[in-house]
């Protein structure tokens, strides 16, 4: 049975190394020398740490059965070789989003933001995971997690540009860009 849990520990250790983090709403996060994924529950906090993000992968939520099948024919997996970049990218929203249906969301999401489409654009060269943490009492309902070779920057850049101009980011309250780069593991 494969494990859907991910803690996101910053620190002293892991093979990602932290170029950035900045807060682009609200409250950032302690800047850290790297970031350690784990596929698992970290439960306390390690030693030389100063924050550990706990996750979990579902269900794609605002998607329909086209969509979704759409996005896994071109999404390309994680950890490919080519991938030295990467972006951590907490996000909470607002209350009065939460209190919306989720047709109301799916609305805003979709139909507005037009999410899927834009996201569309920029695979496979930009990968990406969809993380939920507002069910485990986290201090954001998401996190992203992009993975890109360093020539793909630009493109990932002008994706969080468009994004973060859509409607659906006028529901976000806290955000977090933590910019990472892979150590070359040939080299460990």
């Amino acid at each position: 049975m494969m494990n859907n849990r991910y803690s996101f520990v910053g620190g002293k250790q892991g093979i990602w190394r932290v170029t950035d983090v900045r807060g682009v709403f609200g409250l950032s996060l302690d800047l850290v020398e790297r970031v350690n994924v784990v596929n698992d529950i970290v439960a306390e906090l390690p030693l030389d740490s100063s924050w550990v993000l706990q996750s979990f992968v579902s269900n794609i939520r605002y998607s329909k059965r086209d969509e979704v099948s759409t996005l896994r024919a071109v999404q390309p997996a994680l950890n490919r070789s080519e991938a030295f970049s990467a972006v951590l990218i907490p996000i909470k929203k607002s209350l009065h989003w939460w209190e919306m249906a989720q047709d109301e969301r799916r609305a805003i999401f979709e139909e507005e933001s037009h999410h899927t489409a834009v996201g569309l654009e920029y695979l496979p060269g930009v990968a990406r995971r969809l993380l939920h943490c507002r069910d485990l009492g986290e201090p954001f309902d998401f996190l992203t997690w992009f993975e890109f070779a360093p020539e793909h920057t630009k493109a990932f850049d002008e994706l969080l540009l468009r994004m973060r101009a859509s409607k659906e980011w006028e529901y976000v309250e806290r955000e977090v860009e933590v910019r990472l780069e892979r150590d070359d593991v040939s080299q460990m």
